[in-house]
């Protein structure tokens, strides 16, 4: 926030410049030179801060497709050792034998 008081831009105790204030658009009547103004500045704004984002955007993809990856490929190893479907199928050739023995034998 602005200091009170419409003084020297230049505080001549403290020799610093005063802060900007912020004023809602919306509110205050601009001139279309004022909002054009304020326009510039926030796409130069923009434009400075673009690079730094987009590195970060990108780091941001790359991590989390990378831990996609790592969590679809964890998972089809984890299955691939699984032996219980094995397990099941010979329990039930076992069973079918039986079976099968059982009808034969009477």
């Amino acid at each position: 926030m602005a200091a009170s008081g419409g003084g020297d831009p230049l505080d001549a105790k403290r020799g610093e410049a005063q802060f900007a204030q912020r004023i809602d658009p919306t509110r205050e009547k601009l001139t279309p030179e004022q909002l054009h103004f304020m326009r510039q500045a926030q796409l130069a704004q923009w434009q400075k801060a673009l690079p730094q984002r987009r590195t970060r955007n990108i780091m941001t993809g790359l991590g989390i497709g990378a831990l996609a990856l790592a969590i679809y490929g964890y998972t089809f190893y984890s299955i691939s050792q699984e032996r219980f479907l094995d397990e099941l199928e010979e329990e039930a050739k076992a069973a079918r034998a039986r079976a099968l023995a059982r009808a034969s034998g009477s």
